[in-house]
């Protein structure tokens, strides 16, 4: 079976890892795979991007970096970023992940004028979200770990609103078919870091969704040419 790929951009606070080990490690966990099944690319220690044969799916974690800070790594991420998505390979971005696609894909990220966002916070899907084939899986009204300073200002071209709440209007977008990005943090759930409760947050629901989606993508074959410009 086909892994998935996360491409880490930051790491969790010290006493986080030490109780429920870092973002990568909890993603692994929520979908339910054991971390042999998952490869992982350290883009925020200068690790360069690339794309193995053996990936259904690849995840953009959360990162204490702003996107506005345009780091190196961050901008050859970005770039990479905009030669996977030619390969439909679904793509699901958490937090710095998901305002990192936006500014890929031409839409603006700043800080939000309200201030920082942090804590288990109530979103609701939009008239979309109910129907999308991801964001479709949680219910209405639902709980959710929120912790960030950034937001997505201006959409890109196409995106569309899935979820959000009355802090955050862009709690979740859909970039393009097989490209989504949430503000929130899915992978969150009953640890030290946020205190939330599982049957509330839905995190893993969404998570083992995405997997699901991506092991049934996996089949489609792709042009030797897109292999080639991301590799």
């Amino acid at each position: 079976m086909k892994k998935l790929l996360i491409i880490k951009t930051g790491s969790s606070d010290q006493h986080v890892i030490n109780k429920c080990g870092d973002c990568d490690m909890r993603i692994a966990q929520c979908v339910g795979i054991p971390y042999d099944d998952i490869r992982v690319i350290s883009v925020y220690e200068n690790a360069v991007p690339i794309l193995p044969d053996d990936i259904a799916g690849i995840i953009i974690t959360g990162s204490p970096s702003m996107v506005t800070a345009l780091e190196p790594w961050g901008v050859a991420t970005a770039q990479w970023l905009k030669q996977v998505v030619k390969m439909n390979i679904p793509v699901l971005g958490i937090c710095f992940g998901h305002q990192l696609l936006a500014h890929t894909f031409g839409g603006s990220v700043d800080y939000h004028e309200l201030g920082e966002e942090k804590g288990e916070v109530e979103i609701r899907l939009t008239e979309e979200g109910k129907k999308d084939p991801l964001l479709g899986v949680l219910p209405e009204h639902f709980s959710a770990y929120a912790s960030h300073f950034q937001t997505v200002t201006r959409l890109p071209q196409n995106a569309v609103i899935l979820a959000q709440n009355d802090f955050e209007s862009t709690h979740a977008l859909r970039f393009k078919d097989n490209v989504w990005g949430v503000q929130f943090h899915p992978e969150c759930v009953g640890d030290v870091f946020c205190n939330t409760v599982e049957h509330k947050t839905y995190g893993m629901a969404l998570l083992r969704r995405f997997y699901e989606l991506a092991i049934s993508n996996s089949g489609k074959e792709t042009t030797n040419e897109s292999k080639t410009a991301v590799l």
